[in-house]
């Protein structure tokens, strides 16, 4: 993982691995990014589908589509910004806590507030901003390394949300027009939860893919030494990364909120952090930084998810769920070792 600390050596310019250099566009982009380098996700989605639809016959109906997006949406936004952090080269554990502390301060504002929807949702966003940038000046000026230091968040960022809520849901926002629009409104059909994660997805993924910032986030984590000997301020980038993550989180916490009624300190907050990095990693994120794209990322949470709803609907226990979350991250971090090293020799990855 990398940190602020950069030493001076290697003048080598900084390179992607998704090819930054080399990026193709149009519709050339959306084949690379979604089908070119992940056929092997989306073969095994379409392998969960059919094995689930031959035992359920209304598993690939619309209205089980539907639940499988609304359940993926909040972990989906937490694995985009997840990437991101990723591809600098670092790692955010704390995302699940900042969710719960968002969700918390959201429904508590609004009470406070005069049921206020706006301002509560001003306020988690201000406060999941904040706390991302906290985790980014601990990792940068504090020279710690980020999976100690979102670590310490995700024990930090969990109490507060306790000690705020007392350990209990709370502020009910049922019945507000604006979180019933967040929770159960839809646009053409498709619920607004999805169309939020597709509008973030998309926004990062243009910025990753066709912005000097992009190509900046990319080199600093493939190379962080020669990034900055290309005169690419690494502190701002890795800040911003962590801000945007914060930001993103609060969002998620929102829509939780929604869901659910209600702030949430910790009910459907945990497990958030390691869903979201098994998504990033079975996307095809090199978790030592510089490789990864969003298309892979969504294609792990459209695997993820369809996995986890066939399950339940199949009656497996949520604790074997878990086990099959675990297995599958292992999986993707093995594989991917494998290919580096088969690079490293010159093999054919």
């Amino acid at each position: 993982m990398s940190t602020a600390t950069t030493p001076s050596a290697s003048p080598a310019p900084a390179r992607s691995n998704t090819g930054s250099a080399s990026r193709p566009g149009g519709a050339r982009a959306v084949l690379a990014s979604v089908g070119g380098q992940n056929l092997s996700l989306i073969g095994a989605l379409v392998l969960v589908v059919v094995l689930f639809t031959s035992l359920n016959a209304n598993f690939l109906s619309w209205d089980n589509m539907r639940v499988i997006g609304e359940a993926a949406t909040i972990a989906g936004l937490l694995a985009v910004v997840q990437t991101v952090v990723i591809i600098c080269g670092g790692l955010d554990i704390s995302v699940g806590s900042q969710t719960g502390l968002a969700s918390v301060i959201s429904a508590m504002v609004f009470t406070s507030a005069g049921s206020s929807a706006p301002l509560g949702i001003a306020a988690a966003l201000l406060v999941g901003a904040a706390v991302g940038l906290v985790n980014g000046a601990v990792i940068i000026y504090g020279r710690v390394n980020p999976t100690i230091a979102t670590l310490a968040g995700l024990a930090a960022y969990k109490g507060v949300a306790q000690l705020l809520s007392d350990g209990r849901a709370q502020g009910y926002v049922l019945g507000d027009p604006v979180f019933v629009f967040l929770s159960r409104g839809s646009l053409a059909g498709i619920p607004i939860m999805i169309w939020i994660l597709a509008l973030v997805a998309a926004a990062v993924h243009v910025l990753l893919t066709y912005t000097d910032i992009g190509r900046n986030i990319y080199a600093l984590g493939g190379n962080d030494t020669a990034a900055r000997l290309a005169g690419i301020n690494l502190n701002k980038y890795l800040l911003a990364a962590y801000a945007l993550t914060g930001t993103v989180a609060a969002l998620a916490g929102i829509l939780l909120t929604a869901r659910t009624g209600s702030g949430q300190p910790v009910s459907g907050s945990e497990g958030l952090e390691l869903q979201a990095i098994t998504a990033a990693a079975l996307g095809g994120c090199a978790l030592k930084g510089g490789k990864g794209t969003i298309g892979g990322t969504l294609l792990a949470v459209a695997l993820l998810g369809t996995l986890q709803n066939g399950l339940t609907i199949q009656g497996i226990n949520t604790f074997w769920q878990n086990v099959a979350q675990g297995l599958l991250l292992v999986a993707a971090v093995v594989i991917q070792q494998r290919r580096n090293r088969e690079r490293a020799v010159g093999l054919p990855a």
